[in-house]
């Protein structure tokens, strides 16, 4: 819940599976108002609890000193590390009182498959490629595989087309055209979706002219590579002033990431009048749509496929990896969330804007409440 680790760190760390992880979290989240109703949660089973005290008690009584000296002996197995605890499993089935493998990892508390394992070598190789891939897709997002097949030839690197086509869905990129992109903007058919409704703004050339701030928020989620695996950033920013009003880091890519970035927004500043977003199932959620229903902020979408129609953002999220994000090395998720929030404060407060007449972004937000006032 920390987010300081990635699905793929946690998964490797306690053997399950990433997706377990993600169905885990999502119903800790949907279920967390129990955490503040203790009385409430536990009336139900209050003579059950009591009555398994007792019970306790009575067994740890019967139990006696042959049971503690054991727990304590099983206690200094457990706290050996995993080599120790490799060579004392008897793996000879001609001792005829041998206990059977399965038995003795649970005892010793050691994972069965670490036993067989042989844990391959890191190729570093395959994971500059990703990297480069990553690189080049940031600066060049209309390139397919044919196009990022050849930016790594020209660099050097031996792959195949294909290998790279598989790479692209590793990564989760693709090339920006008129349909959706993997990962970040993946629609589920049970959401309703809403029209883009940014036209109102467009000018003769159909670019996006926002005139005041809140008239227009963007929100979207991008996805950021750390060592062992990925994390994902969702932020909103105000059309007019370039302004990032909020942001938030997590190891999942769900509607509360998108739902908690909206809530704090909402909380700091006051509402705009549209909120555009993709049509990616964590901003066509019930959840996230009630939010803005409930606020009276009309709610646009992307056409189908048509991310460059919310520019705003993936320029900024564009910014932010070109300028930042690949020019410093992140040792952990907590060095990643301090490099992240440095960044955008500078962005906001220090970095001129070329859009806004070379002004600072968060200056010329604030200083339009002083206007109003």
């Amino acid at each position: 819940m920390k987010g300081e680790e990635t699905l793929n760190q946690i998964a490797s760390k306690y053997s399950v599976t990433p997706q377990s992880l993600q169905k885990w979290k999502k119903e800790f989240l949907e279920n967390a108002f129990l955490a503040f109703d203790l009385s409430g949660a536990t009336k139900d089973y209050k003579e059950e609890i009591e009555t398994l005290k007792e019970e306790n008690n009575e067994l740890a009584k019967t139990l006696g000193k042959t049971t503690i000296e054991r727990d304590w002996a099983m206690g200094k197995l457990k706290s050996l590390d995993l080599l120790s605890k490799k060579t004392l499993i008897e793996k000879s089935k001609l001792k005829t009182k041998v206990i059977p493998i399965s038995k003795q990892c649970k005892l010793l508390d050691l994972n069965r498959t670490s036993i067989y394992y042989k844990p391959k070598p890191v190729n570093e190789k395959n994971l500059q490629i990703l990297n480069t891939m990553d690189e080049i897709y940031t600066d060049n997002p209309d390139y397919d595989y044919r196009m990022i097949h050849q930016g790594l030839l020209e660099l050097g690197y031996v792959i195949g087309k294909e290998r790279v086509l598989k790479y692209m869905n590793i990564l989760g990129i693709e090339a920006i055209r008129p349909k959706k992109r993997k990962l970040t903007s993946i629609k589920d058919k049970e959401h309703k979706t809403y029209p883009y409704i940014l036209s109102e703004y467009h000018n003769d050339k159909k670019q996006v002219i926002v005139n005041n701030p809140n008239e227009v928020w963007s929100g979207d989620i991008t996805y950021i590579r750390v060592p062992g695996g990925f994390m994902y950033l969702s932020a909103i920013i105000d059309w007019h002033t370039k302004s990032i009003l909020a942001y938030k880091i997590s190891n999942t890519m769900d509607a509360t990431l998108a739902t908690y970035t909206l809530k704090e927004a909402l909380e700091k500043y006051p509402k705009p009048k549209v909120f555009n977003s993709d049509q990616g199932s964590q901003y066509t959620s019930y959840e996230h749509t009630k939010i803005l229903k409930d606020n009276n902020i009309q709610i646009s979408m992307n056409g189908k496929g048509r991310s460059i129609d919310n520019i705003a953002i993936e320029r900024f999220f564009r910014t932010l990896k070109y300028n930042y994000i690949f020019i410093n090395e992140f040792k952990s998720i907590r060095n990643l969330k301090e490099g992240v929030k440095f960044y955008i404060h500078k962005y906001n407060f220090k970095r001129f804007h070329s859009a806004i007449g070379y002004q600072k972004p968060m200056n010329v937000y604030l200083e339009s409440f002083k206007k109003s006032a």
